[in-house]
């Protein structure tokens, strides 16, 4: 199937039924049990962390572990107490499940939650939300169309610490925001090489690539060095990057995509097989609504093979305003200078990390109480395509030119179908809403 068809991935023989599947919070009548029924879909690192708050929250009831790979989702299940299952599908399928917590390889994301979303279920995705920009878009109308809640893992967007400090921001404290300055650096690992090889056994990497197209297994870009594959990942940018671009833009105050795009970058240290740079800087011009003085940019800048962090934190934000600049970091710090570059003290602001807790709490809320959730598919998509538009303008080693409205990069048609993919065929019918006649 064409990368830029609006379709879904749903295989043929499960797709029936599933629509009418789910009861009214996925509550069990009979037992008169009002905690919500959950369901854990991928059992990685960040999935067990999921797991781990959600075993403890006396809101839900988790009822499933899902994975592919037998002795992850068996060890999961184990330390919660609940059902294995291998396959999403059996998952979907059970009217007791309400909502289900997505921390599966990127290239899964929304596949799994259109999947849930048409299952009747509300979802939780990880970060970033989608492997590429027409996903997002596709997650966007089917959250809309199903009225259903769709929560994104950049849980810095329910940090208390993190919404005052852009409060601050939008009450003047550094005059007017024109630039926010966004840097991922760490010192990451290599993966080596390697060659085609047998999958470990417990593990259907048939059902781990679902709707990507096959490629043999190989060992370096199965479990977490998926990151580092056009296929699967989002590199590093799309890893972690997104959240600091997320409250990037959160400060900066845009709610559009950007309108030009530059990069540069590629593997200035690393010699081994992933695809994806380990150094990159990419700029994002906004144009605003003015003729002057409304633009914005936004800058990013990730080393991968670094620990000389700026401002002495690995990854944050600085925003560059008319009267001083702050200094921001999901770490719990938060810096402001005034024009004069001396420091504005803030005895009223406790510094305090991203609290994952609490963005399972606004989850769970909107789905009881229509609380406005913190993180929606719209928010999302915004931030997760500047990822993959980041990504492409520095594969291409060239600058691209992007329209808000209709999500097209503008005279560039190579470009332009890189902001999809190709899905195998088994795994492809059409969304009715996302699929246009």
């Amino acid at each position: 199937m064409a990368a830029g068809n609006r379709r879904m991935f749903l295989s043929g023989a499960a797709g029936a039924g599933l629509a009418a599947a789910g009861t009214a919070l996925g509550r069990s009548a009979s037992s008169g049990d009002d905690r919500l029924g959950v369901a854990l879909i991928g059992c990685g690192g960040q999935g067990m962390a999921h797991l781990r708050l959600l075993a403890g929250n006396p809101q839900v009831r988790v009822l499933y572990a899902c994975d592919p790979d037998t002795a992850r989702r068996e060890a999961a299940a184990q330390a919660a107490g609940v059902a294995a299952v291998p396959d999403l599908r059996m998952v979907l399928e059970d009217a007791q499940v309400a909502a289900v917590w997505i921390a599966t390889p990127d290239h899964w994301h929304v596949p799994a939650a259109l999947l849930a979303l048409r299952a009747g279920k509300h979802v939780y995705v990880e970060k970033p939300c989608s492997h590429n920009l027409r996903e997002g878009r596709w997650l966007v109308e089917a959250a809309q169309q199903s009225g259903l809640c769709v929560q994104h893992g950049t849980q810095s967007r329910s940090s208390q610490f993190i919404a005052r400090a852009v409060q601050l921001l939008r009450e003047g404290i550094i005059g007017r925001v024109c630039v926010a300055r966004a840097w991922n650096v760490q010192r990451r690992g290599q993966i080596g090489r390697a060659q085609p090889s047998e999958p470990p056994r417990g593990v259907d990497y048939d059902l781990w690539l679902g709707p990507a197209l096959y490629v043999p297994f190989q060992a370096n870009r199965f479990h977490y060095h998926w990151h580092w594959w056009y296929d699967f990942g989002t590199g590093d940018m799309g890893n972690d990057g997104v959240h600091e671009l997320d409250y990037a833009r959160w400060g900066l105050g845009v709610e559009t995509h950007p309108t030009r795009v530059a990069a540069l970058g590629g593997k200035y240290y690393f010699d081994d097989d992933q695809q994806f740079p380990d150094t990159q800087t990419v700029l994002f011009e906004y144009p605003g609504e003015a003729a002057a003085g409304g633009q914005r940019q936004l800058i990013f800048e990730m080393r991968l093979w670094s620990t000389n962090y700026p401002h002495n934190v690995d990854n944050g934000v600085e925003f560059l305003g008319t009267d001083g600049h702050m200094v921001l970091s999901k770490r719990g710090k938060l810096l402001v200078f005034d024009a004069q570059n001396r420091r504005v003290e803030l005895p009223d602001l406790q510094p305090a990390q991203a609290d994952l807790a609490a963005h399972h709490d606004n989850f769970l809320a909107a789905i009881r109480t229509g609380t406005p959730l913190a993180a929606d598919a719209r928010t999302a998509h915004l931030s997760a395509a500047l990822c993959h538009l980041g990504n492409l303008a520095c594969r291409l080693g060239r600058s691209l030119d992007f329209d808000p409205a209709t999500e097209h990069i503008l005279h560039d048609q190579e470009a332009d179908r890189l902001l999809g993919r190709s899905y195998r065929d088994h795994w492809a019918v059409p969304l009715a809403a996302a699929a246009r006649a």
